[in-house]
């Protein structure tokens, strides 16, 4: 998959060049949310070195107050003392998945993502070394688990419908792996991903 990681690499923003926002779907948002500010969150699109390379996802836990359930990236809101976008989604993949950030390599960002909850987040694409261990958070995260990166490259897994949402009609997309259902957000992202690099 070498070819990979040099099909991906062009397909990024550069690390030096973070983009800002608004979100590429910031008028879908703008309908939904108004004008209200954005706060800040960047997430952790990390994919493990391997001669199969694998997304690292997680499933939040039931009890959370957002998103209880969902498939999600490891990561969350800023904090004040966050640097940048790859500190937080480092801290919060470290808090979330036990994940070391000295065996993660940020390669990139996606475009700017705004999420329903009032976030803006940016997506940190990253290689973690194959051997990294993991574990979820039980307060947080109720499983961790990775999905090869050509299941999401093969057209066929994307499907496609529409949401009727506070009156408004949304076209989604989503994965289903292994008996997990990957929309929302983090579908939304992948998507961008493919799209980046030609492949959707």
């Amino acid at each position: 998959m070498d070819r990979f990681w040099h099909a991906l690499a062009p397909a990024l923003v550069p690390l030096a060049e973070p983009p800002q926002p608004p979100g590429w779907n910031h008028r879908d948002m703008r309908q939904l949310l108004g004008d209200v500010e954005r706060r800040p969150a960047a997430v952790l699109v990390g994919l493990r070195e391997g001669a199969d390379p694998r997304v690292v996802l997680t499933v939040r836990t039931a009890h959370l107050a957002a998103h209880a359930g969902q498939v999600a990236f490891p990561g969350g809101g800023s904090d004040p003392d966050d640097r940048d976008a790859i500190a937080t989604a480092l801290r919060e993949s470290e808090e979330e998945i036990g994940l070391d950030p000295r065996l993660v390599s940020p390669l990139g960002y996606l475009d700017v993502f705004e999420t329903i909850s009032g976030y803006c987040v940016t997506p940190v694409v990253a290689r973690i070394a194959e051997h990294a261990p993991v574990a979820p958070a039980p307060d947080e995260v109720a499983e961790v688990f990775e999905v090869p990166l050509a299941f999401f490259l093969d057209p066929a897994n994307l499907r496609r419908y529409t949401m009727e949402y506070r009156g408004h009609q949304r076209p989604m997309v989503e994965f289903v792996h292994g008996g997990h259902r990957i929309w929302g957000a983090t579908a939304a992202m992948l998507h961008n991903m493919l799209q980046r690099m030609g492949r959707a």
